[in-house]
């Protein structure tokens, strides 16, 4: 892979497509593309396939999609999966009518069943039932794995998908009506310390075990999937370590320093009771992660600290 290699980040404002963004330009990359949503819509077959006429970009990395957490899942279960389903079978069948030989599909470790074995391998995909509440969200993003799958098998291409756990990180989604549980937390104990240390009330029962990767991290899983033609098809990405919801909740009440009562409300759904990916295909290739998660949330929390004027609906 050259340096000046013309890449192609679809999403690259988003929190994953900005740190693969820095992450590249930090490793010398100095040929890459972006277009805005204003710019480019990805739900628009013929707008995308004008856009790689013009752009003719030799690497595409598509970080672009429509996420949220369970509520957002739940309410809008049409467009989670409808709307993915448009910008990666856009993305995806372009660059292959356009001649791009390296395609890098992103998605999610909510393709797995609900009811896996620990940790989560790959080789569980499509061998049970989905989690309900993401359902949507992960049919979409199993479908295009196995269109990057079928490009490898059909075409010979270096088409590779990789899963990552729960991520978070600079430029986060704060909106505590989409959000995932992270950065919901953060903002929600970030008022409440500003509100006199109020008490936080979260939901479920804080039980689940969930796992968590720092979005830099992930980025530079990225660039060693760039650089490197991995033999397989499909690559989990994480740390391979998990904590409950209660102690990740309980660790970032420490470093917003809010000192009031944290209250459960079991009447809201758990979701899978536990997420943890074996991310050991990925390590014998030689990645790993490098960020602890209470750096990784110190890190986020410093962030949104000094971006609270972006974010117009909290409340100082």
């Amino acid at each position: 892979m050259n340096k000046d290699t013309k890449i192609y980040i679809a999403g690259h404002r988003g929190m994953v497509g900005s740190a693969i963004w820095r992450t590249l330009t930090a490793n010398g990359y100095t040929n890459l593309l972006g277009a805005t949503s204003s710019e480019l819509d990805l739900r628009n077959q013929q707008d995308v396939q004008e856009f790689f006429a013009k752009a003719q970009p030799d690497v595409v990395i598509d970080a672009a999609a429509k996420v949220g957490g369970i509520l957002a899942n739940n309410d809008y279960p049409y467009q989670f999966i409808m709307e993915n389903m448009q910008i990666q079978n856009n993305l995806i069948d372009t660059a292959l009518q356009a001649g791009v030989e390296k395609f890098i599909f992103l998605g999610s470790s909510c393709i797995y069943p609900k009811m896996a074995p620990q940790p989560l391998k790959e080789d569980y995909l499509l061998t049970d039932s989905l989690e309900p509440t993401n359902e949507w969200y992960a049919l979409a993003k199993i479908t295009g794995v196995k269109a990057c799958q079928a490009i490898r098998k059909q075409f010979g291409k270096d088409y590779v998908s990789l899963m990552p756990t729960n991520l978070y990180g600079t430029h986060d989604n704060f909106d505590l009506t989409s959000s995932h549980v992270l950065p919901a937390m953060l903002r929600k104990f970030h008022e409440a310390k500003r509100n006199n240390h109020a008490p936080v009330t979260l939901w479920g029962s804080g039980t689940p075990m969930r796992e968590f990767l720092f979005v830099d991290d992930m980025a530079a899983a990225v660039v060693f999937a760039l650089e490197n033609k991995l033999p397989d098809y499909l690559y989990n990405v994480g740390t391979g370590e998990d904590l409950t919801i209660k102690h990740l909740a309980e660790t970032i009440q420490k470093i917003t320093g809010h000192q009031g009562e944290i209250l459960w409300d079991s009447s809201k759904p758990d979701g899978t009771p536990r997420k943890l990916m074996d991310v050991s295909k990925m390590h014998q290739l030689g990645w790993q992660h490098q960020v602890s998660l209470g750096v990784g949330i110190q890190l986020t929390y410093d962030w949104f600290l000094e971006n609270l004027n972006a974010f117009k609906e909290v409340k100082l």
